[in-house]
């Protein structure tokens, strides 16, 4: 059975996407049942500055179908502690405990390793060590060094998954790596064209032909276009298998 495209954007709580995306006048206790009602994966960006209260949690988890996605991008601090902290696995508890209540429409955790920081294999197996099976990790490595045969194999060992982003500044389109259960891909540029959609499209095919869901997550812009890409990637991916 083929995968499927889980399309969304970082963050969807932007009143300025109206009326692109949104409805003029909608409130915003409306924009996420909007957004989950076009979109089926988001990534939360404030967890990446402040742990979610489970009150808020249960809003984002009670305003969305069942088949949603949310996707937990690894609060900064004690990422960078369970990364080089003297004591990993409590940073790690300290990380997920919040995370059981959002249930099956968590999607996965975003950890971020900021392109200041090199690869060190001896600490990325500390955290892979301490990080709970269960609850699915996406790696996003941002500096050069990570893109190595160590970090690949020690993601595998770990069934984490291996971030793809496509970024402006890059000379040149990164490599899509299959190292845990699923595919992440962040489309950060700020602009696309169709062409350059579809050629992402088209380097999905292979993956979700062979069962894998792939993640594929737009940044946030200031007038909602990115959310309008998201919602029509799935539709150019049927495309693309279809014309071959």
């Amino acid at each position: 059975m083929p995968g499927r495209v889980l399309a969304g954007t970082s963050g969807f709580s932007y009143a300025a996407w109206s009326p692109l995306f949104y409805p003029p006048g909608l409130r915003s206790g409306a924009l996420l049942p909007h957004y989950a009602s076009r979109l089926p994966a988001c990534e939360l960006n404030n967890t990446f500055y402040a742990r979610p209260k489970e009150d808020r949690i249960r809003g984002w988890v009670a305003a969305v179908p069942d088949d949603f996605r949310f996707i937990v991008k690894a609060q900064r601090g004690a990422s960078v502690r369970a990364l080089y902290g003297d004591d990993p696995a409590g940073s790690v508890a300290w990380l997920t405990e919040f995370l059981p209540a959002f249930g099956a429409r968590l999607g996965a955790v975003l950890f971020r390793v900021g392109n200041e920081i090199p690869r060190n294999d001896e600490r990325l197996l500390g955290l892979l060590t301490a990080w709970p099976r269960s609850i699915p990790l996406v790696l996003e490595a941002q500096h050069p060094s990570w893109t190595a045969d160590e970090t690949f194999a020690a993601l595998r060992a770990a069934a984490a998954v291996l971030c793809t982003t496509d970024l402006d500044d890059q000379e040149e389109t990164p490599d899509i790596r299959r190292t845990g259960p699923f595919l992440y891909l962040r489309l950060r540029r700020a602009s696309y064209t169709d062409a350059e959609l579809d050629a992402w499209a088209r380097r999905l095919v292979p993956f979700l032909d062979d069962g894998l869901d792939a993640y594929v997550l737009f940044r946030h812009d200031e007038d909602g276009t990115s959310a309008l890409r998201a919602e029509g990637f799935a539709a150019r991916v049927e495309r693309l298998r279809a014309t071959g």
